[in-house]
């Protein structure tokens, strides 16, 4: 009963005086209108009282998809979750856990979720950037109730970019170029740039190889080849 008390209060608009996130009710920080919905749904009232970090951790490894709301404004399981982990305010490295384990992907991008709504935006750039190399496979609940295959790299990308994810507004997060120009963030280089990186000093290789041969010695080769060639047809 407790529990329930203090997750009400929490909820309430008037008066808190529990621990803010960004200088406001951590709760807050989802749209009321979706906290709303959240509240008033099956499963909040089943699976998410009386849940401490644990057995939320529990929860989260059973989902098979996330998203906001769907069909008639219903919200997801990962919605409902995300609101409780607003309430458990758990400790940093709890979270760095979740996200970072790799056993359950869905934890994973609760996780991910929770640090861009609740983290700092140089801390968020520094934590979730690194899943920018994570292809797992995910699933998308769609508006209208069906499902659509994304990727945890994609998913995470829409976390960075976006203002908007999983049916609610997020805190604008400033331009990773203005951040770098502040002087509060290193400039990145992704994967696929030094992939090009080495395949442009392949070419290099394969470029400087060829200039050390005489014309006449490049001519004989040809000569050689289309000798062969002519003999294979």
């Amino acid at each position: 009963m407790a529990h329930q008390v203090d997750a009400k209060r929490m909820l309430d608009e008037r008066g808190y005086q529990g621990a803010t996130v960004h200088d406001q009710n951590p709760a807050h920080l989802l749209e009321k209108a979706v906290r709303d919905r959240i509240t008033e749904s099956y499963y909040w009232k089943e699976q998410c009282f009386a849940i401490n970090e644990a057995t939320l951790c529990d929860r989260a490894v059973e989902m098979t998809y996330l998203g906001g709301t769907y069909g008639q404004q219903k919200p997801t399981p990962f919605l409902c979750l995300a609101l409780k982990l607003l309430q458990l305010l758990p400790e940093r490295e709890v979270i760095l856990e979740y996200l970072q384990q790799k056993d359950f992907k869905y934890l994973s991008a609760l996780a991910a979720f929770y640090v861009r709504l609740t983290f700092e935006p140089v801390e968020v750039y520094n934590t979730l950037e690194p899943l920018l190399s994570d292809y797992r496979k995910i699933r998308r609940r769609t508006k209208d109730g069906g499902y659509s295959l994304t990727y945890m790299d994609q998913f995470i990308d829409d976390l960075l970019v976006k203002d908007r994810v999983c049916g609610t507004s997020l805190r604008k997060l400033p331009q990773r170029a203005l951040l770098e120009d502040l002087g509060q963030l290193d400039a990145r280089t992704s994967p696929l740039e030094e992939e090009i990186d080495e395949i442009d000093e392949e070419d290099d290789y394969g470029q400087s190889g060829s200039e050390g041969l005489d014309p006449a010695e490049v001519n004989g080769l040809a000569r050689n080849g289309e000798g062969e060639h002519n003999e294979g047809m």
